[in-house]
């Protein structure tokens, strides 16, 4: 009888389920569900690490060049790439776009929807750069030199270098690309790789070019414009061949058809085109600076020091707050797809606490060591030594306002409220500053150090207005189509 019993739950018996798995998403989750501080830190540390050694190799191009050529040459170089980023950040506008569509759809899981954006992105940098930059720029940099005022052996220099940038630049949008959105996605560590190995490539061509060695010709200042666009461009092939193959947490999409996507496109230039213009009037502004600096007495000393005291040594702080910033804008971003905007507020607190402790480091360098940074350049002539001692100091002070700032910054951007940075740059890099030293010219006598402290309370204006703004909170309510 309990046989007979027991045969129908033994026949009856439902086989065990399998147990339901949960496909592994490609992207890195700890960003909006892990602990804050370290999420902000895994994306930050390998960006500052490489906007770093990045920095470093152009300090070494500013030393070659400032011992094999002298200030002269300094001053072409930083004149150059003063003028050349004005051109290129509109490319670079179309980073940030890209980035804002790739850090919301990388939070909510949508694999698709964020290789389609890079590889739109992709097309659209590379027309911009060869289709319109290359030509353009070759024409356009004699008269962009006059502009600057640049003393006529300082154009003699910057003009080869100047133009070799504009023609082979390529290779450099398609690694900043790719570089942001890896890291809007949550993959810091491929964009240090590639940028540490770029920088020592660059640095390898720059020394043999700039110098000369056997058989390779001295070329002096243009040849540290052929070893960054050689050294770019072989890394672009690389990350290419990388990004077809479907190796990393983006890739190339298959299927659907390889053309413009105008939708995807208009979508990118609708975050990325404030940006463009944010970042062509800081630079714009950076242009008009120089000016002022040209009609100096003694202007060819003014641009050499300002040459590697503010775009070499103070590098260093804004590379770094830049790694921050991207840093901010992908945690906040992520975690604003992923419906955590409480989250993405506390992330970038945390990047701007990072922020002030490292520029607050490297400000007691600059405050306590001058002479002995500025020697590393080659820079012995008197003159230039006491207006580059005298820049350094400034900048102590100047480093802790704009890490501060560019934080924020990538907290407003990466939310996708990209146009109240472009506002907030109008006002702190260009009315003030150059109001300051405009005024200053018309009723007196203008100095290097009247243009240093219109520096320092620009940087104090835009970290102010930077803060109120991202504290109002208006970036919580963007939405992303």
């Amino acid at each position: 009888m309990s046989k007979v019993a027991s045969a129908p739950s033994v026949a009856t018996a439902a086989p065990e389920a399998p147990p339901v798995t949960t496909p592994k998403s490609r992207y890195d989750r700890s960003i909006i569900d892990g602990p804050l501080r370290p999420a902000v830190w895994k994306i930050a540390w390998p960006t500052m690490l490489t906007n770093a050694i990045g920095g470093l190799q152009g300090m070494v191009d500013h030393a070659l060049v400032g011992n094999l050529v002298g200030h002269i040459g300094n001053a072409a170089i930083g004149v150059s790439w003063q003028i050349f980023i004005v051109v290129i950040v509109f490319i670079s506008s179309l980073v940030t776009g890209m980035s804002v569509l790739v850090a919301r759809f990388a939070g909510a899981g949508d694999e698709e929807k964020v290789n389609r954006t890079v590889y739109q992105a992709f097309l659209t940098a590379i027309f911009i750069a060869l289709g319109i930059m290359a030509p353009i720029g070759y024409f356009v940099s004699p008269p962009l030199l006059n502009l600057v005022n640049a003393a006529p052996e300082v154009q003699a220099e910057a003009l080869p270098f100047l133009r070799i940038m504009f023609m082979f630049s390529s290779g450099m949008m398609v690694y900043f690309m790719l570089s942001g959105a890896l890291r809007s996605a949550g993959d810091a560590r491929t964009p240090m790789m590639l940028g540490i190995s770029m920088t020592v490539l660059n640095l390898v061509l720059n020394i043999l070019l700039i110098r000369g060695l056997g058989p390779i010709p001295r070329f002096g200042t243009m040849g540290s414009a052929m070893g960054t666009c050689i050294a770019s461009g072989l890394v672009a092939v690389y990350a290419l061949w990388r990004l077809w193959s479907g190796a990393w947490v983006i890739s190339i999409p298959r299927g659907g058809g390889y053309g413009p996507n105008w939708s995807i496109i208009r979508s990118i230039f609708k975050f990325g085109l404030p940006t463009g213009i944010q970042g062509i009037a800081m630079n714009v502004g950076g242009v008009f600076m120089l000016a002022f600096i040209g009609s100096l007495a003694q202007s060819a000393a003014a641009q050499g020091a300002y040459a590697v005291s503010y775009t070499e040594l103070f590098s260093l702080v804004t590379w770094t707050s830049v790694g921050l910033m991207g840093a901010a804008a992908a945690v906040a971003g992520q975690n604003l797809g992923a419906g955590k905007p409480d989250r993405a507020n506390a992330a970038v607190h945390v990047a701007a606490q990072f922020g002030f402790a490292g520029a607050a480091f490297i400000g007691i360098l600059f405050l306590f060591f001058p002479r002995q940074l500025l020697a590393i350049f080659g820079m012995q002539d008197p003159v230039v030594v006491e207006i580059g001692v005298q820049l350094l100091r400034v900048l102590s002070v100047s480093g802790l306002f704009i890490a501060v700032a560019l934080t924020y910054t990538g907290g407003l951007q990466g939310t996708g409220d990209t146009r109240s940075p472009l506002y907030i740059s109008i006002i702190s890099q260009i009315i003030v500053p150059l109001g300051i030293c405009f005024v200053i010219k018309q009723t007196g006598t203008l100095d290097p150090l009247d243009i240093w402290l219109a520096i320092l309370v620009g940087h104090a204006t835009r970290c102010v207005l930077s803060v109120i703004r991202f504290r109002q909170g208006k970036w919580r309510n963007i939405a992303v189509e």
